[in-house]
């Protein structure tokens, strides 16, 4: 006899935080792949317009860049106190709106810092030696596409809303659409179609601009079109401030953009090793990244969905569920990593195909060295994407200052420190950085894992 919806066995609580984390990640993993696609367009209209325009936009998208990633860490830390005020009381609408209302004043004034920072871009340019020629494009840049930090950042925050309240699929709907908006905004303003001015490397900029002011529009209309996420009223009194929460935000959230700067000043500094041993080297190095880079995409759009799941638990206080929660986002990721993996071990040159054609003879040298970098990218997807995790865990129960401290010693005392020595000092030289990228993340892996796992002794568990 087949068992009927009534009779047949309720899931047990493995099975339904694996079901939980998997709808939560999924939608997040999607988003954050689209997110490079978005980038990706920007390349595309921006390599039409010559080297030049290439080189200048790419020297200001490293700074915008890394400005953004760590400014929206710093406003992340919403995610983890939302998570745990829905797993104290399921309808903490004032907890959650305080939360979000700070994010969102955070975010502000981010924002502006960022802005701030920008604008002095062409003057680190020229200090750091580049082309005068390039560095002025290059101001010219971002003198436009700083504006775009602002609601980027913001954006972050009622992304985190929309997540944290089980509607990651907003996110991935709204990036979606936003790639068009990008393909449509390049094509208008890059080259004067549309009946817009054709603005060249500038109109690419406006163009980012546009597409971050419609993403910020699409978080606002969803939440005030959405039943659930309505009810919040996160816009409303948004002047009312709460300046305790304000300090948990920047508290919690300081060390993870610290973090952050620290990993990707890592993979920064490897290109700068890249560029003293050769080209082709630099070359290949650069598109063996792009592939890792994508790829982790999906472990760290599940560590985002650890971090509200641990969230959730540690303000329920319910250990069990921590366990579950962080064990289980550990597997999904590492799973994933081990596909991901094994695509760069055994058909490299496939997905190396997806940038460049392998047959070419003048691609042979860049092939040659990118195929010896993606086995060491293969290895460190899976540690990678066990220090993304981790780290995922402990910020849901809001513990970020000594992952930090783990993060910056691994990150540069033994893994920009391996890369030097092994790069410049011995016949290794490309290999050898790479040795020292999967040295960082392992050390990392291992240790923000044994904290995980050692979360009871160290007392990062919710007190009765």
């Amino acid at each position: 006899m087949t068992p009927t919806r009534a009779t047949r066995p309720a899931p047990g609580p493995w099975r339904r935080e694996f079901r939980a984390t998997l709808r939560l990640a999924w939608p997040l993993a999607a988003a954050n792949l689209l997110q490079v696609l978005v980038h990706a367009v920007d390349v595309i209209f921006v390599a039409r317009l010559g080297e030049q325009a290439l080189a200048a936009s790419s020297l200001a998208i490293a700074i915008f860049g890394l400005l953004l990633w760590a400014l929206s860490g710093l406003t992340g830390a919403v995610a983890p106190l939302i998570a745990a005020e829905l797993g104290r009381r399921r309808h903490a609408v004032r907890e959650v709106r305080r939360s979000v209302r700070m994010g969102l004043w955070l975010a502000m004034g981010a924002g502006l810092l960022g802005m701030a920072a920008c604008s002095q871009a062409e003057r680190l340019m020229l200090w750091t030696g580049q082309d005068p020629v390039i560095s002025a494009m290059a101001g010219s840049f971002m003198d436009i596409i700083m504006w775009a930090m602002l609601p980027m950042i913001v954006s972050n925050v009622l992304r985190i809303f929309v997540s944290t309240l089980d509607r990651p699929i907003f996110a991935t709907l709204i990036i979606a659409v936003a790639i068009g908006v990008s393909v449509i905004a390049n094509y208008a303003f890059v080259f004067g179609n549309l009946g817009a001015p054709a603005l060249g490397l500038e109109g690419s900029a406006l163009a980012s601009v546009v597409t971050s002011v419609f993403i910020l529009l699409s978080y606002i209309m969803a939440i005030h079109m959405d039943r659930r996420l309505s009810r919040y009223r996160i816009f409303g009194n948004w002047w009312r401030h709460e300046w305790s929460r304000l300090r948990e935000i920047a508290r919690i959230g300081t060390p993870i953009a610290l973090t952050i700067l620290a990993e990707a000043g890592l993979f920064s500094g490897a290109a700068f090793l890249m560029g003293r041993i050769g080209p082709s080297e630099l070359a290949g190095h650069t598109i063996a990244l792009q592939i890792a880079s994508l790829a982790f995409q999906i472990p760290f759009g599940i560590g985002q969905a650890a971090t509200i799941r641990v969230g959730y638990h540690f303000g329920a206080r319910d250990a069990g569920g921590i366990r579950r929660a962080g064990w289980v986002a550990m597997g999904i990721a590492v799973v994933f990593s081990g596909v991901t993996a094994s695509i760069m071990l055994f058909a490299p040159h496939f997905v190396l195909s997806l940038y460049v054609d392998p047959g070419l003879p003048r691609n042979a040298a860049l092939v040659g060295f990118a195929v010896q970098y993606l086995l060491w990218a293969a290895i460190f997807q899976l540690v990678d994407a066990a220090q993304a995790v981790a780290a995922g865990n402990l910020r849901g129960l809001q513990d970020t200052r000594v992952p930090m401290v783990i993060a910056v010693l691994s990150y540069w005392a033994a893994g920009y420190s391996v890369a030097i020595w092994l790069g410049l000092s011995t016949p290794l030289e490309g290999t050898g950085v790479w040795i020292g990228l999967a040295t960082g993340l392992a050390i990392a892996a291992v240790f923000l894992t044994l904290r995980w796992s050692r979360r009871k002794a160290l007392g990062l568990l919710p007190q009765d």
